[in-house]
This record gives structure tokens, sequence and C-alpha cells, in this order.
């Protein structure tokens, strides 16, 4: 939200003087809170949840890396998104036994 191109430098994507970039960081810091939230209140319905949602992320990532339309490095953003929810999904299925 402060500083969004030093971000985008640092992942080779092009800079912008544009607000979307400032409105991405205020969704990206909105869902971290409730991420936050849910952690807290062990809100097991929560989890189980995101895991869908984090391999669409990284299935979009892919998409958008094959495309072209971004740069490799983005790719780390996504596999570390599944990386996750393969977590959560294992942990949710080791607290069903």
């Amino acid at each position: 939200m402060v500083a969004p191109n030093f971000l985008l430098t640092t992942l080779q994507l092009p800079t912008t003087n544009e607000v979307w970039i400032r409105i991405v960081g205020v969704v990206t810091f909105s869902i971290g809170y409730y991420y936050h939230r849910a952690g807290a209140g062990n809100i097991q319905a929560f989890f189980k949840h995101t895991i869908p949602t984090r391999v669409f992320v990284f299935l979009s990532f892919s998409c958008f890396v094959v495309l072209n339309y971004v740069s490799p490095v983005i790719m780390l953003f996504g596999a570390i998104d599944l990386a996750g929810a393969v977590w959560t999904w294992r942990t949710l299925k080791m607290g069903r036994k």
C-alpha cells in the first residue's frame, strides 16, 4: 500500500503510478486480517474453504506465466499458496481421525 513499486521491481514486474496497485494492497491486507482472525479463533470451516481458492490462485498464476503476462517469479507466490493449501488440507484431514 505504501511503496508498491518496490515490490513490483523486486518481482520483475512493471512499475505503475496507477491507484489499482494500492487497491490490491488494501484488499490483500484485508484478506490477511481475515486469515489472522480465523486462525486466532480456530475457525476450521474457514480453513476448509480456503483450500480450493488457494489452488485456484496457483492455477491462475501458472496460466499468467504460460501466457507470458507476468514474469515466472510470480510462480513463487503461487507455489507458496499451493503448499499452504496442501498443508491446510493435510492438517484438517488429520484432525478428523
